[in-house]
């Protein structure tokens, strides 16, 4: 049997290889009235926190991260990859070694060509341990994790420039879904040489930015609401690029993006609450699903939020179905675990969260029951916590929904709110500097793996400093031992999810968003993604 699995999976590498090494097939050029201004006018959730790939946590940045620059694979059609930055690539047979040719037209927005060396950079900052960086998923980089730990200089990972246009990359285990991850917008490449004289200023504003993707960026200071993409004309397939400007203003409240949308001031505006309801059915409303989560993560390093009772007791607490209905009204569902509905899906179509079944579900009882004991261990009557979230809409409507949940259902509980501007609040988070906080997380890449991994012990985003050595070992079996199987992988997932999230509730699913958004009929080409970043410009453009 190991032997078909293994054939098996040298037959798909082989056939990616083949695919992705292909010579695109473009879509024609759609008929652009040259009458008709290509600018587009788009709102965004919250403020930016920082425009640099290795240090930004939420997804407002993202997506601008995601229109700037570009990585060796880039995101098409929703779902899939083709070669961005790259002109070919060849695979071993095992899956292990990933050979890139770089394409010989491109180059960053300041003029400097873009090199194999800038992205041997770019890993090598994600890695290197004094970097600040939170990522995960790096750990499928040969040496990778000694190196974040210490054991290995930064110059042992396995990513080599072999010379200008020729990258190698040496894996630590089969990844199949490596071209998706590379897309992930921490894998960004950013300009080694304009990052080193930059320093800590570098990815503040749009004069500390140079990128290599279909726009850039201008009119960005660092805090301010409004900002503008104009369409890079450095970069290699400026041809399929048809917007020359998009104007970029933070909008936190869905009533007034509504309004703005109305009024022709917006192009594209999120919707929340009860403007979906009041705009559906209209020819300007659309609604996708997304695996971008909504939770509430413990830091476990506090006496009381250490308490896996305590946490398990708030994680089933708070009436789910309700939440959904009554405060978000997008779309989005209840969440029960960690990993969301129709996202990993298995080669026979089974669902992972399917098949994992629910790890946390409302269960009165069991959250009053859970209640006193943790009380009792701690020795305690009642108990004060802190909810840290953003000041964006959504969230402060949810921490009053769960403020209210759980000082009905907890007895002895009171829980305030500390709201600040996101970049604040993963500050915070960053510095351990909260009970609990709620935000929103989206993955890089299309597998379980990239939900469960940031909960281990070294997890870049592990702000919960969340230790478990059986929680560990069952993700490390998934990388390692299990690379190459499916089932057994899917399996060590499962059982990581059952000790982390079921457990010791390191983390208190509340739902699974979606994306309900009002778009102007004359703009064509406009992509909601739904996995990562949520928006794709790089195909958009306004007809009559």
């Amino acid at each position: 049997m190991w032997k078909r699995i293994t054939k098996a999976l040298v037959a798909g590498l082989m056939g990616l290889n083949a695919w992705l090494s292909a010579p695109m097939a473009h879509a024609e050029i759609p008929p652009i009235d040259p009458s008709i201004e290509q600018t587009l006018t788009i709102s965004t959730g919250s403020e930016l926190s920082i425009m640099d790939s290795l240090l930004y946590d939420d997804v407002p940045t993202s997506d601008m991260l995601g229109q700037t620059f570009e990585g060796l694979y880039r995101v098409v059609d929703g779902n899939d990859v083709e070669l961005g930055q790259a002109a070919s690539v060849d695979i071993s047979e095992d899956g292990m070694t990933y050979t890139f040719k770089l394409r010989d037209d491109i180059f960053w927005s300041n003029g400097d060509p873009v090199t194999a060396e800038d992205f041997e950079y770019t890993y090598q900052r994600i890695v290197d341990p004094s970097s600040g960086s939170s990522a995960q998923s790096s750990e499928v980089f040969k040496n990778a994790t000694a190196i974040r730990e210490g054991d290995l200089e930064v110059s042992e990972l396995g990513v080599k420039a072999l010379d200008d246009k020729t990258l190698e990359i040496q894996l630590e285990y089969a990844a199949p879904y490596f071209p998706k991850l590379l897309t992930g917008s921490r894998f960004l490449p950013v300009n080694k040489k304009f990052v080193e004289e930059k320093g800590d200023q570098y990815g503040t504003s749009a004069e500390n930015i140079v990128s290599n993707g279909p726009f850039k960026m201008e009119g960005w200071n660092g805090t301010n609401l409004e900002w503008k993409l104009t369409k890079n004309d450095y970069y290699w397939d400026k041809e399929h690029v048809y917007l020359e400007d998009v104007n970029v203003h933070v909008v936190k409240e869905a009533s007034t993006g509504a309004d703005l949308f109305d009024a022709g001031q917006l192009d594209y505006a999120v919707l929340t609450d009860e403007f979906v309801a009041q705009y559906d059915g209209s020819e300007n409303f659309h609604s996708v699903s997304k695996a971008m989560i909504g939770y509430m993560s413990f830091n476990t390093q506090r006496e009381a939020t250490g308490n896996a009772k305590i946490r398990r007791a708030i994680a089933h607490a708070i009436d789910k179905e309700l939440y959904a209905d009554s405060v978000i009204q997008d779309g989005s569902i209840p969440l029960n675990g960690l990993v969301p509905l129709n996202f990993d899906l298995s080669e026979d179509g089974l669902d992972y969260r399917e098949k994992a079944g629910d790890m946390v579900v409302y269960d009165l009882d069991q959250a009053k029951k859970d209640w006193e004991e943790g009380k009792k261990e701690l020795g305690i009557d009642s108990l004060e916590l802190e909810l840290l979230i953003n000041d964006q809409g959504l969230s402060k409507r949810t921490a009053e929904f769960v403020q209210a949940q759980l000082e009905e259902n907890l007895e002895g509980l009171k829980l305030t709110i500390r709201s600040v501007p996101l970049k604040n609040r993963l500050e915070f988070q960053r510095a351990s500097d909260f009970d609990i906080f709620y935000g929103t997380w989206a993955p890089d890449y299309q597998e379980a793996m990239n939900f469960l991994e940031q909960y281990t012990t070294d997890g870049g985003t592990n702000f919960a400093k969340y230790s478990n050595e059986e929680y560990d070992r069952h993700i490390d079996e998934a990388r390692h031992e299990f690379a190459n199987d499916p089932a057994k992988r899917r399996e060590s997932l499962i059982a990581a999810e059952k000790i982390g999230i079921q457990e010791d509730a390191v983390m208190a699913p509340l739902y699974q968003g979606a994306t309900s958004y009002l778009l102007a009929d004359n703009v064509e080409g406009f992509e909601i993604l739904p996995i990562g970043r949520t928006i794709n410009l790089r195909t958009t453009y306004i007809a009559e």
